[in-house]
């Protein structure tokens, strides 16, 4: 990432405890089934998002600490194959398809920060941009929508009461990892 340090710092800190916390989720399995899905079925899709989730927040903390250090190919594969893992699932089965087509642009969005911050190694933030300035628009409307959205989930719980304590922690991971993939792609 190619914003001021301290940014960097705060963004690695919060996304690391964002991916740490979705990596202790995956030892847990939720207790109830969510809509007309087998519960055997809710434990595998929560696990996925659960592990989707863990390697966007934990990658999101090596990207913003390491930069263009490690090389653009090294972080396509990373988050290039999950991706296309995740697109394939969301056209073949219509379980949780639009939080599998998240994931997958979320990917998508990784490999192609990754990919343009390690084109020109010595970009800095005062400079001209990096990447196709159309779809790094179209990522930043699109993160930034996602993190309206999650912060409203996170004030609120369907019964219209505010989550306290940890009832809302899945949600703030959520709009932790969409405020980091935004200020990511902000300093592109």
């Amino acid at each position: 990432m190619h914003g001021p340090t301290l940014v960097n710092w705060l963004l690695a800190f919060l996304t690391a405890a964002a991916g740490a916390y979705c990596l202790t989720r995956l030892r847990h399995s939720p207790c109830t089934a969510g809509g007309t899905t087998s519960p055997a079925t809710h434990r595998l899709l929560a696990r996925e998002a659960d592990a989707a989730e863990a390697l966007m927040g934990l990658g999101m903390a090596a990207m913003a600490v390491t930069g263009a250090v490690v090389p653009g190919t090294v972080w396509a594969w990373l988050f290039g194959v999950p991706a296309a893992g995740f697109l394939l699932a969301a056209v073949r089965g219509p379980a949780r398809r639009g939080h599998r087509l998240h994931h997958a642009v979320g990917g998508l969005a990784m490999t192609y920060t990754a990919l343009a911050m390690t084109a020109t190694p010595g970009h800095h933030h005062h400079t001209a941009s990096t990447g196709a300035p159309l779809l790094t628009g179209a990522l930043l409307l699109y993160f930034g929508a996602y993190s309206l959205w999650a912060s409203s989930r996170l004030l609120h719980t369907p019964g219209g009461s505010v989550a306290v304590g940890t009832a809302g922690l899945p949600h703030a991971c959520r709009l932790i990892m969409g405020i980091g993939m935004f200020a990511m792609l902000l300093t592109m």
